[in-house]
């Protein structure tokens, strides 16, 4: 069995394995390259030749355990006919959720428009190393309906929480058409090759414990037991960033495979936290990989000490920075693999 599936199976393996969230990406000039060719960002993620090629880019470089899939978490509401654009230096811009435009959300243009998402799957599932598992991921459906909410990006996202107050019934509905969108959009990926799936709940940290059980932690429960039940070997990692000491509720209550540790959160805590028959991933600072050096050796040793004994997959508290030098991810590699 490929090594990131043993761990995500409940087995200690040492060294751990290891991939990074947004290892794909700016920080690569091969990337760079082929973001000019494509000319936008939604053009780029539904040309499976681009989108392919970009997944297997760090691989080939570096080396990792995995590959996972280049796209983004607001795919599933553009595939669903909500607007969405990405303007340089600002991100990604949607319509701001407005009374009645749940309407809007189309269950039945959802597979004909992530047709070229999934046959980058396919692609990549053919062309990557079969030692190397192939991961496919969504937003968690709270996630993505705070950019919905809020419009885009932002710091807080002060509307969506004012909304979980205000009007409960809304949110809950576009949790639930989201929910349901994002098990439709996983199951496909899982069919055209993804090994493991991936649920990025990037704000799940926002709400308060009541809140965040009902619309983090009970969405993922749904999605983890819809895909389990017709692909009950395919594993499934959580990513509650910024949930604290609610990351073992969440691991309980979800059910998933392996929960993802967010940059603040101490690996031993975790550990105490989490049932070890559930793997942990994480949790390096991506400024630590940034700056590199002693700081990064430092640091990545402190995370494999702490993990050492219990199924862990080593990646980053987050995402890869654009600023990041590729030297130094080569060099996290080299120490995980010399660990």
């Amino acid at each position: 069995m490929k090594t990131l599936l043993r761990v995500l199976d409940g087995e200690a393996v040492w060294p751990p394995p290891i991939w990074l969230m947004r290892q794909a990406g700016r920080y690569l000039p091969e990337y760079r390259a082929l973001r000019q060719q494509a000319g936008d960002f939604i053009t780029l993620c539904t040309t499976p030749a681009l989108a392919a090629e970009i997944t297997l880019q760090p691989v080939r470089r570096f080396g990792m355990d995995a590959a996972i899939l280049f796209s983004d978490i607001l795919m599933l509401p553009w595939a669903l006919g909500y607007g969405l654009s990405f303007r340089e230096g600002e991100g990604p811009v949607l319509p701001r959720l407005q009374p009645g435009d749940l309407s809007r959300l189309d269950p039945d243009r959802l597979l004909p428009a992530i047709a070229p998402i999934i046959e980058t799957v396919r692609r990549v599932a053919a062309a990557l190393d079969p030692a190397l598992a192939l991961i496919g991921f969504a937003g968690g459906p709270f996630t993505v309906a705070c950019y919905m909410v809020e419009g885009g990006g932002s710091k807080d996202h002060p509307r969506i929480r004012a909304l979980a107050y205000e009007d409960p019934a809304v949110l809950a509905a576009l949790i639930d058409r989201l929910t349901e969108a994002t098990v439709v959009y996983l199951a496909a990926q899982i069919e055209a090759g993804a090994e493991a799936v991936m649920l990025f709940d990037s704000w799940a940290g926002l709400l308060s414990p009541r809140q965040f059980q009902a619309h983090v932690a009970l969405p993922a429960r749904r999605i983890v037991a819809a895909l389990k039940q017709r692909f009950p070997q395919t594993p499934v990692i959580g990513f509650p960033r910024l949930a604290g000491t609610l990351l073992g509720i969440y691991a309980e209550s979800s059910g998933v495979d392996a929960v993802g540790m967010d940059t603040a959160v101490d690996p031993r805590v975790a550990a105490r936290l989490v049932a070890r028959t559930t793997a942990l991933q994480g949790n390096l600072d991506p400024m630590a990989l940034v700056a590199g050096g002693p700081v990064l050796e430092g640091e990545t040793r402190s995370i494999l000490e702490a993990m050492r004994g219990r199924p862990h997959i080593f990646n980053l508290g987050h995402g890869i920075v654009p600023a990041t030098p590729p030297e130094h991810v080569a060099a996290l590699v080299r120490l995980v693999r010399d660990a």
